[in-house]
């Protein structure tokens, strides 16, 4: 394969974890067991979402919306990455690594924006319940959901396309399990010192002003829940709200380390074992976060189990 020129290769070989070649075996194990209980969960909140008349409200539409992008996005990179971790032939063809970078990217970028779009639902929710119904109505919900996926849709098309423009002469060793853009980066035969300002700015964009917000509406949400007299709606106020908050800060933790560290530091071991974790245990840590802590979901569960959920009828 000549790419002397700066053409488009035909494949990547994914290096992965091929210098611990004693620890793939555990981590296949280990990206099967949290691929299965992330659709297992994730498909069990859409399912008693949309059946249960009970949770046909905001907080739920969107966390449905959180679940489909969880299993979307822990979809579009798991299998590959099972498939690297069992056999010898760790390869991925170029048009599926600009596959997987577009939707990873994608879905991952819409998910920081609908965390902030959920945060927006509580602060309506205990700050103005009385306007809550009004404010956070069907067609608004599917309008902030439908915006939180067409801006990772255009962060996606603009970024990925971008970084793909990179000239690789000959480079066609990743050294990563996944097609990530950080990884791409170090592949490239020129200097990146746009891609990477543009990286920066929009990390800055997608994983430092959504938080920032977030943080902003629950200083506004613990403040209203303080005055609110009785134990029980304070706990319960403090048991949703501090749910959603876990999330945000596994979520955006995760995420911040890997994109918004100086390139000259970035160790790539390092790097590897964080993207596993939030690419496969954090979209599985949603639901077990949300059921857990939420008596609505979990007596839902128990419904759907039992037979008492039943598909709706028109």
């Amino acid at each position: 394969m000549d790419w002397a020129n700066g053409s488009s290769p035909t494949g990547f070989i994914l290096l992965g974890f091929s210098a611990h070649p004693r620890l793939e075996a555990v981590l296949f194990l280990f990206v099967l067991f949290f691929y299965l209980l992330t659709l297992l969960g994730n498909f069990a909140i859409m399912a008693v979402s949309y059946l249960d008349p009970a949770l046909h409200t905001p907080m739920y539409f969107f966390l449905s919306n959180l679940s489909l992008l969880d299993v979307c996005f822990t979809t579009s990179l798991a299998p590959q990455t099972l498939v690297n971790l069992r056999g010898p032939a760790k390869t991925i063809t170029y048009g599926g690594c600009v596959v997987q970078l577009y939707v990873s990217l994608a879905l991952g970028s819409t998910e920081c924006i609908l965390l902030a779009v959920m945060a927006l639902d509580r602060y309506e929710a205990v700050c103005r319940p009385l306007h809550y119904v009004v404010i956070m109505s069907p067609r608004v919900c599917q309008q902030l959901a439908s915006a939180s996926w067409l801006s990772g849709l255009a962060n996606s098309l603009i970024h990925a396309t971008f970084t793909l423009q990179l000239p690789l002469c000959g480079n066609h060793r990743l050294d990563h399990f996944i097609c990530e853009v950080p990884a791409l980066l170090k592949l490239a035969c020129v200097d990146t010192t746009v891609n990477e300002l543009v990286l920066f700015l929009v990390s800055i964009l997608f994983l430092v002003i959504p938080p920032v917000l977030i943080l902003i509406s629950y200083g506004f949400i613990t403040r209203a829940v303080l005055r609110i007299r009785s134990l029980e709606a304070r706990y319960k106020a403090f048991s949703t709200c501090s749910s959603h908050l876990m999330v945000v800060v596994i979520f955006y933790g995760t995420i911040i380390y890997m994109y918004l560290q100086p390139s000259d530091s970035y160790a790539q071991d390092q790097g590897k074992f964080i993207s596993l974790f939030y690419t496969m245990v954090t979209p599985t840590l949603n639901p077990l976060i949300y059921t857990l802590r939420n008596k609505d979901v979990k007596g839902a569960l128990r419904k759907l189990l039992s037979g008492k959920l039943c598909p709706l009828r028109t």
